[in-house]
């Protein structure tokens, strides 16, 4: 049979089999129906296209050559981008938060900075489920990809997790952990939510997404309304807090600069598409100074690749794994079998003083009181005068553990130099609106106050401003090579700006005579240096 299709199936392809409906108007999907919305109008694109190709007399079946393995991409975002399938309409709500990112490329290069160690095992868990990879984009809208984000609402984490929400998809939340932080199992959780809220509202991502901000009662209750009205279910649809009517334009506006970033003039830096973390079980409780030195790391930097660790040791009662860099896991293993277990944590003899309590005691040693019962086989909180006591200690300095739940935010307002003053908030004020009058970024904001960038404000609260601050950055001088296609439309400059190289460095390295221009297709070298933590 040949391979062309005839007049008739041509007419079909063109016409009734590609829907002019957007997600405006989109009913909640059947069981026998595409997954998405975004997935019926990518298929049905993808046959005009074929179409549109043979009646110009091109030879094509509808079994198109195959897709280059997005697993083979060296460009993480690029793997992201090759798996994108949301329909994204060009509503106003979705154009000015797609101008609001297109305006501050410094901001997306700083969520890419805090994205690397983590984007991969993400993208992966995506896949393994089978979920769309727009939501890989979601931890950009709630915490800008900051694991140690908190709002006042009692949100936490990069995907920002109240504390009755995050219990109920199993984060464990203590005085040693707050599973809402720990960026595996937080991520593990938030897609487990994910995919119970778009199970729940009939197979609707947008509306599971909608959900995720404002809870899946809310949303019920909206679809419930417009249906006794005979209305529309989808999400354009529903009569929904602001808040939540935001927050879809916002993943949707990053979803479209992903897709089509040329036509924005933005870089997505690179980040290669390799795992950048392993995750090894330790099998009991570790100080995280120790655990530091095992793994050839400072203490700050494996907390940064751990932040569910509110203190400075692992929780006694588990998880007991810690998230590595790759580089240096075998090394960590092997000095952690040759380090006894009985040193991982250190202990102290305390001899009980004439008013103490457990909890007295335990506050003193920046440990919990459970810990110290268990250590000393005590059935209740009951102690006696002169009784001895093993206490567990840190085996550094308390202020070394920077990044632990106590010194956090004394540390982000101390690393800065400049003058630190109180701002009550006013009416009406936002973050936005306060950095730019003391000159600060919304991102040294939260930093210093312990917030998430999209926390409300409340009139009267106090926040910290540190004026002619100065950045703090840590790096691994680790690099590798990448070989980059070029792409039409492109120049050094750009390449350079994706790459955080000089230009300078590419002519050398590709020995470029700079009076030629690049040729779309022409290969060149780059060596990358690739942020650790």
């Amino acid at each position: 049979m040949s391979n062309r299709l005839s007049a008739a199936v041509l007419v079909a392809l063109l016409s009734g089999c590609v829907s002019t409906s957007t997600p405006d108007d989109a009913s909640p999907t059947a069981k026998n129906s595409p997954k998405s919305t975004a997935d019926f109008h990518h298929n049905a694109a993808s046959a005009q296209q074929v179409a549109l190709r043979l009646l110009a007399g091109t030879d094509a079946t509808l079994d198109e050559a195959p897709q280059p393995d997005a697993t083979e991409l060296e460009d993480l975002w690029q793997r992201i981008q090759m798996q994108l399938t949301f329909t994204v309409p060009q509503t106003r709500p979705i154009v000015e938060q797609r101008n609001f990112y297109s305006r501050h490329q410094a901001y997306l290069d700083r969520v890419a900075g805090r994205a690397q160690p983590f984007l991969y095992f993400i993208v992966q868990e995506i896949e393994k489920r089978n979920m769309p990879l727009e939501l890989a984009l979601l931890p950009i809208v709630e915490s800008a990809f900051d694991p140690f984000a908190y709002s006042h609402a009692a949100a936490a984490g990069m995907w920002q997790f109240m504390p009755a929400t995050g219990k109920r998809f199993g984060l464990k939340q203590n005085f040693w952990y707050d599973g809402r932080r720990d960026v595996i199992a937080s991520t593990r959780a938030a897609l487990d939510y994910l995919q119970f809220l778009h199970d729940r509202l009939e197979g609707d991502w947008l509306n599971a997404i909608a959900a995720y901000n404002s809870g899946e009662g809310r949303i019920l209750a909206a679809i419930k309304r417009n249906k006794q009205k005979r209305l529309p279910t989808d999400f354009w649809s529903l009569d929904l807090p602001a808040e939540t009517t935001a927050y879809v334009p916002k993943l949707l506006a990053l979803v479209d600069i992903l897709k089509r970033p040329d036509d924005f003039d933005i870089v997505w830096k690179f980040i290669a598409n390799e795992p950048k973390i392993a995750v090894v079980d330790v099998g009991a409780q570790i100080d995280l100074a120790i655990a530091a030195d095992l793994a050839g790391l400072n203490v700050s930097e494996l907390q940064a690749l751990n932040p569910g660790f509110n203190q400075w040791a692992t929780d006694p009662d588990g998880p007991h794994y810690l998230a590595l860099p790759q580089h240096s896991v075998a090394g960590f293993q092997q000095k952690l079998v040759q380090t006894p277990s009985q040193s991982w944590v250190r202990f102290k003899r305390y001899t009980i003083a004439k008013g103490d309590t457990l909890g007295k005691i335990a506050r003193a040693h920046n440990t919990s009181t459970d810990a110290i019962q268990r250590i000393n086989k005590l059935k209740s909180n009951t102690i006696r005068l002169g009784q001895h006591l093993l206490i567990p200690t840190a085996s550094s300095d308390i202020s070394d553990y920077e990044l632990s739940s106590a010194n956090r935010i004394a540390r982000a307002q101390q690393q800065t130099t400049g003058n630190k003053l109180t701002y009550t908030v006013q009416q009406g004020d936002t973050l936005w609106d306060i950095s730019r009058e003391h000159k600060v970024s919304v991102e040294q904001l939260t930093k210093w106050n312990g917030i998430a960038q999209r926390a409300p404000l409340r009139p009267g609260q106090k926040l910290v401003i540190v004026e002619q601050t100065t950045s703090d950055s840590r790096s691994v001088g680790i690099s590798r090579t990448v070989t980059y296609k070029v792409r039409k439309g492109d120049s050094l400059a750009r390449i350079a700006q994706r790459f955080s190289v000089s230009v300078s460095d590419i002519v050398k390295w590709n020995q470029i005579d700079t009076n030629n221009y690049l040729q779309p297709g022409q290969q060149l070298k780059l060596i990358v240096g690739l942020t650790q933590v």
